[in-house]
């Protein structure tokens, strides 16, 4: 048995120690925010927290993440800078199919837990692993300056 923190829960899996982080999260565990997209961490869709770090959970073993502390998208609302995404996301209707916005407000919650005022480098380079099909790239910038101005 593994024991997980997920989204500051303790919790249990039966899973083989080499089993992708996403699929334990998902079949397991039954929390399906976090997107399977390409299963080689080239996209960024199913980005979650590692000890607040953003890591793609299809090629993070589930023994690997075992002893860190484990924050999904169905968490990081409950962190200053995930709540501000998450309100800029909407406030800036960035969405269009909606598919990668997991991973996308994952990865800039990290970014803004890390820099309160990025400069659009910074912004392009924490996102950059992020894929967006729908193209919805300057809604997202966009977003990311709006948190950034209202995290409290």
């Amino acid at each position: 048995m593994i024991t997980l923190n997920v989204n500051g829960k303790r919790m249990q899996t039966d899973a083989d120690p080499d089993t992708p982080l996403l699929w334990v999260l998902r079949d397991h565990l039954y929390m399906t925010g976090t997107k399977y997209g390409c299963g080689m961490a080239l996209c960024g869709a199913c980005t979650v927290h590692l000890n607040g770090e953003p890591a793609r959970s299809c090629s993070t073993t589930v023994g690997a993440a075992a002893k860190r502390q484990i924050t999904t998208i169905e968490g990081i609302g409950a962190t200053k800078e995930g709540k501000a995404v998450q309100e800029a996301w909407i406030a800036n209707d960035v969405p269009q199919c909606g598919y990668c916005q997991s991973g996308q407000i994952m990865s800039a919650a990290a970014l803004l837990a890390k820099v309160k005022r990025p400069t659009d480098a910074e912004v392009e380079a924490a996102m950059s692993g992020n894929v967006c099909r729908c193209g919805t790239y300057n809604r997202i910038r966009a977003a990311i300056r709006a948190a950034a101005r209202n995290v409290k």
